[in-house]
């Protein structure tokens, strides 16, 4: 899965949403455990509360006093992190404590008591000497006839309900855990399915382009559907304009070569120099119609949809009929091909390069002439795949200088050998239109080799 892929992306942005939903989940029940804990607690410390206010009575100085001691031993065990204190409210008279607090007291801050609920009693919590952290509670009282109120304040050892929250808290991490990774399995399942008709799409395209198909079959999700059919319709239109520019080319050479012809041969029946630049120049324009004619029937083939061509069957004739062709030099031509191997493009612009290149071979070779086809070790990285058609002699080769200039219409790269100088530029411009190109290296037999990459199908 690329980073830039749409699959990807959305798995991310999914996985990102789950993620913040889940930890806030885990925040929101981590807080409601704590508060349902909290007000657990604060119903065993009003159940202390109430139990002190039953054995709480008031001495004649003021001072309160307990009748019997608390039913619950752990207020008597010293520092036990359970306590209680009733505190009188003038300065002076005896207060009375837990005898788990020893002669410590509890000091609640201002704060503290501040914040008080309907009941007007205030929860807190506090720390006592050997550090425990306490739950607290706090209410004031008017005892019998006494217009002053006392301070009732019942402490409880919170921290022994820490193993609890944190047992509570490890379960709740460990389930959102798998929670997510269920989460994250099911977002990858429903984007692979989600996704499939696009991979359909992008295999049936595929097949066009290879010429395994000429139109997108099948029905798609009312999302795809529309660009399915935009697609076909695109596919119709480009054969339409192929074959209709293919129409207009051959007209188009129909309606010039009968005019230049008729130049020509009054030319020849007029004797004189104005007769002999006419039929010049009448030349000149029928080798222009041509070229270019040339041109656009290769540059529409080149744009055709679904072209595929067997690459062995072309070379092996081309092959035998340029041996025939140059027989008196009796130069032998080797073609090594795998099998399988297929040109993205029209048999006859692959016969038209490949025997370009063949005849120059043939020109310059001693003996032996080689043809060897395999994957393009230096192809763009489009995704594509590419091929390599190398075409080496065992001539006179060229010097390094010469290797490294492109070819360029009508000028030969060797003076000491009759021809146009168009071989190799049609052969580079018609490579171009596939996307390929030419590259011109010394060859394993000693002459001059030529690479032709152009672009292929499995």
């Amino acid at each position: 899965m690329r980073r830039n892929s749409l699959a990807f992306r959305l798995v991310v942005s999914s996985a990102i949403v789950a993620i913040i939903l889940l930890v806030s989940a885990a925040v929101l029940l981590a807080s409601l455990f704590q508060a349902a804990l909290e007000r657990n607690f604060d119903a065993r410390l009003r159940a202390v509360m109430d139990g002190l206010l039953a054995n709480v009575e008031v001495k004649r100085d003021g001072s309160p006093g307990i009748q019997s001691e608390l039913a619950d031993t752990r207020f008597t065990l010293p520092l036990s992190g359970w306590y209680w204190q009733v505190t009188p409210p003038k300065r002076g008279m005896a207060d009375l404590a837990s005898p788990s607090l020893l002669e410590k007291r509890l000091v609640p801050s201002a704060e503290n008591l501040a914040m008080r609920d309907s009941d007007g009693i205030a929860h807190f919590y506090l720390d006592d000497v050997n550090g425990t952290r306490l739950r607290v509670m706090e209410q004031r009282y008017k005892l019998f006839d006494k217009a002053d109120q006392y301070s009732f304040l019942v402490a409880g050892n919170f921290d022994e309900l820490k193993a609890e929250a944190t047992a509570f808290r490890q379960t709740l991490v460990a389930m959102l855990t798998l929670l997510g990774l269920g989460l994250l399995v099911a977002i990858l399942v429903q984007v692979r399915f989600g996704l499939r008709p696009l991979r359909t799409l992008q295999a049936k395209l595929t097949a066009i382009r290879e010429g395994r198909a000429e139109r997108l079959e099948g029905s798609y999700p009312e999302e795809i559907q529309p660009v399915s059919d935009e697609l076909n319709l695109l596919i119709q239109a480009n054969s339409e304009i192929v074959e209709r520019a293919r129409t207009q080319v051959g007209n188009l050479a129909h309606a010039l070569k009968t005019p230049l012809s008729v130049l020509n041969n009054e030319a020849k029946l007029q004797p004189g120099a104005l007769a002999d630049k006419v039929s010049e120049q009448a030349s000149v324009m029928r080798d222009q119609v041509s070229m270019y004619l040339d041109r656009a029937r290769r540059a529409a083939r080149a744009q055709t949809l679904g072209s595929i061509t067997e690459v062995e069957p072309v070379l092996a004739a081309l092959a035998r009929t340029l041996e025939r062709i140059h027989l008196d030099k009796r130069v032998k031509i080797t073609v090594e091909v795998p099998r399988g191997t297929k040109f993205r493009g029209e048999k006859q612009d692959l016969e038209e390069m490949a025997g370009n290149l063949l005849d120059n071979a043939c020109k310059w070779a001693i003996r032996q002439v080689n043809v060897a086809v395999g994957p393009s070790m230096d192809a763009p990285p489009d995704g594509r795949l590419w091929i390599d058609v190398v075409v080496g002699d065992d001539g006179p080769g060229l010097p390094p200088e010469k290797l490294k200039e492109p070819p360029v219409r009508g000028r030969r790269l060797d003076e000491t050998k009759p021809g146009s100088g168009l071989g190799l530029s049609i052969v580079a411009e018609t490579a171009a239109m596939y996307g390929g190109g030419i590259r011109l290296d010394k060859s394993n037999l000693g002459g001059l080799a030529v690479k032709l990459r152009l672009p292929a199908v499995v």
